[in-house]
């Protein structure tokens, strides 16, 4: 509840209707003031209450939506020099090794159906609990904090961008989960960027199984033909033309990425760019 707005209303009505017809010019300020105390003083009294604490280990932090120096030398950020295509990091190579374009093996070999993929971090056991909680935990709170990595990590693609979409779950597992995890980074970057991001464009057309423990081609088998673009909301949207950054939690294979960017694709869409919270390096 923003008491602010509540000190305003009941408080300054009078005050400020009269200041627009020119009577009692000034009069406004001591409202205004009075609801930015208020709201300062429960911002106090919630911290109080219910301290900012750390997204890792819970410890007690100074600022909301942040982790703890222990929690933060634990976690693997991505950084240059990269694989242009896929993200991949070049981790024995010096960035004066590696020029603009060069490609990973794994791309060279196949070319990706997505144009460019980032993570922000490594997927490890630094970064395995916050995905494992935020996915399956009901831990809806570490958005921010994840929203603000994945911010970082797509840099370079929000300049150009015209439509945010999540990877899609099956109607059935978000009637189990309550919601889409991708769907609120995907909510979140949009509220950060201006950028509009669209949850139901892209849909999963049937149920697939987990792909934890699959491999590669089983992965690429599991999802053929498993997504689909409603083409009502993209002509509304103008899908054709636009240039899509496609968010997930975690890039394993990419065989779900480059499904959903196919499908994207061949709905018209010019471009299609991945970012993920973390991805797999071998």
């Amino acid at each position: 509840m923003d008491f602010s707005i509540i000190a305003r209303d009941r408080i300054g009505r009078r005050v400020i209707g009269d200041m627009t017809s020119g009577r009692g010019q000034g009069l406004g300020i001591l409202p205004a003031r009075i609801g930015r105390i208020v709201g300062n003083v429960m911002q106090i009294g919630l911290r109080t209450v219910l301290p900012p604490r750390c997204g890792g280990c819970g410890t007690i932090t100074d600022t909301v939506h942040a982790v703890c120096a222990d929690c933060w030398t634990r976690l693997r950020f991505i950084a240059d020099p990269l694989c242009a295509c896929c993200g991949y990091p070049f981790e024995l190579a010096n960035d004066d090794d590696v020029g603009d374009g060069t490609l990973c093996g794994e791309c060279l070999r196949k070319n990706p159906a997505f144009d460019a993929a980032r993570a922000a971090l490594v997927y490890d056991d630094g970064s395995r609990d916050y995905l494992l909680r935020f996915k399956h935990g009901d831990r809806t709170d570490l958005t921010p904090l994840l929203s603000r990595w994945l911010l970082q990590a797509g840099r370079d693609f929000w300049g150009d961008t015209d439509i945010i979409v999540p990877v899609p779950l099956h109607r059935s597992r978000l009637l189990m989960r309550r919601y889409n995890q991708s769907g609120l980074l995907a909510d979140s970057l949009s509220r950060q960027t201006g950028i509009a991001w669209h949850g139901t464009v892209l849909r999963r057309l049937r149920k697939t199984r987990s792909l934890g423990g699959l491999g590669a081609s089983s992965r690429k088998r599991e999802v053929g033909g498993a997504f689909g673009v409603d083409d009502r909301i993209a002509q509304r949207i103008g899908l054709a033309g636009a240039r899509v950054v496609l968010i997930d939690d975690v890039l394993t294979t990419g065989a779900t990425a480059n499904a959903c960017a196919r499908i994207l694709k061949r709905a018209g869409a010019m471009q299609v760019r991945l970012i993920t919270v973390a991805r797999v390096v071998r």
